[in-house]
C-alpha cells in the first residue's frame, strides 16, 4: 500500500500484477548489456565451420530484433577471426616475400617470376584437403605459409642462375634460363623431396594429436607435388616473357639530358703576308 496525492492509501494490486514465477538468481551481463549464452557440442563427421554455417542461418531465419545481437565465443570465435583474417595474412607474406626478392635482384619482374610458382602450390593443397575431406584450418592456413617459402625455392634457383649468367656472361635470357633449368634439375628435385618426405609423417601419422597435425602434412604434400610437376616448366616461360618486358623498361624515367659541354675556341692561325710579285 501507498498514499496518493490526497493521502488516501491505494492498493498496490491496482498498480502491479502479482505471479510466482522461477527467475535466475543472477543476470549475466556483457558489455554492459544482460546477455545469455548458449552451448552447443559437435556431432560426429560435422566441423566447426559447418555448425556455425548452420547457427547463422537459423540466425537469419529468426527475424529478430534490432536492439538484440548474437556473437560467438570460446572456439567458434577464435574460428571466425581466423576466417576473417586469413586473406590478410596470406597477402602479407606475400608483399613481404616480394619486397625482400626484390631488394635481393634488383629488378621489379623478376619476383614476379618466383611468386607465379604459389598459385600452383596453393591449388595443390586446396585439392589435398578437399579429397580427403579437411577443413582449411588454422593449422592448414599455416601449411599455406609454409608453402610460401618452401616452393618458391625452386624458380629462386633457376632465376638467381639465370640472372647471374645474363649479367656476367652477357647471355641471352632464353639461353640463360634453359642454362639455369638444366643444371638446377638435380638440387631442386633433391630439396622437394626431403621437403616432401618430411611432411608425409605429418599428413599420414596416427596417435595424439595427429588430427591436429594431419592438415599441416596433407597442404605441404599436396602443394609440393603439383607445384614440382608444374613449376619446372612454367618458370622458364614466365621468366622469358618477364625478361621481354623489363628490356622495355616502361616504368624508369628518362634520364636527364648531360648539358651540352662548350666546344674549345679555335686557335688563332698567323697568317703569313703574300709575297710580293
Amino acid at each position: 500500500m501507498r498514499s496518493n496525492s490526497s493521502g488516501k492509501l491505494v492498493p498496490l494490486a491496482a498498480l502491479t500484477a502479482l505471479q510466482n514465477s522461477l527467475a535466475p538468481l543472477t543476470i549475466n551481463h556483457q558489455d554492459g548489456f544482460p546477455s545469455v549464452t548458449l552451448s552447443f557440442n559437435l556431432v560426429p563427421g560435422v566441423s566447426l565451420g559447418q555448425a556455425v554455417g548452420a547457427i547463422e542461418q537459423a540466425e537469419r531465419s529468426l527475424a529478430m530484433p534490432a536492439a538484440m545481437t548474437t556473437r560467438f565465443e570460446g572456439a567458434a570465435k577464435v574460428f571466425t577471426n581466423s576466417l576473417a583474417n586469413q586473406p590478410y595474412l596470406i597477402a602479407a607474406a606475400i608483399l613481404a616475400v616480394y619486397i625482400v626478392l626484390g631488394i635481393l635482384y634488383e629488378s621489379f619482374v623478376h619476383p614476379i617470376t618466383i611468386l607465379s610458382t604459389l598459385p600452383s602450390a596453393g591449388a595443390g593443397a586446396f585439392a589435398a584437403l578437399i579429397l580427403l575431406h579437411y577443413e582449411f584450418t588454422l593449422i592448414a592456413l599455416i601449411g599455406v605459409i609454409l608453402l610460401v617459402g618452401i616452393v618458391k625455392k625452386n624458380a629462386i634457383m633457376m632465376v638467381d642462375f639465370a640472372l647471374d649468367a645474363e649479367r656476367r656472361r652477357q647471355l641471352a635470357p632464353a639461353a640463360a634460363i634453359y642454362e639455369a633449368a638444366r643444371m638446377r634439375f638435380r638440387p631442386i628435385m633433391m630439396t622437394t623431396m626431403a621437403a616432401l618426405l618430411g611432411g608425409l609423417p605429418l599428413a599420414f601419422g596416427a596417435g595424439a594429436g595427429s588430427e591436429l597435425r594431419r592438415p599441416l602434412g596433407i597442404t605441404i604434400v599436396g602443394g609440393l607435388v603439383v607445384s614440382q610437376l608444374l613449376t619446372l616448366y612454367t618458370t622458364p616461360v614466365v621468366y622469358l616473357y618477364l625478361s621481354k618486358l623489363a628490356a622495355l623498361k616502361p616504368w624508369r624515367l628518362r634520364q636527364p639530358r648531360q648539358p651540352r659541354q662548350p666546344s674549345a675556341a679555335p686557335t688563332p692561325t698567323a697568317h703569313k703576308p703574300a709575297a710580293a710579285e
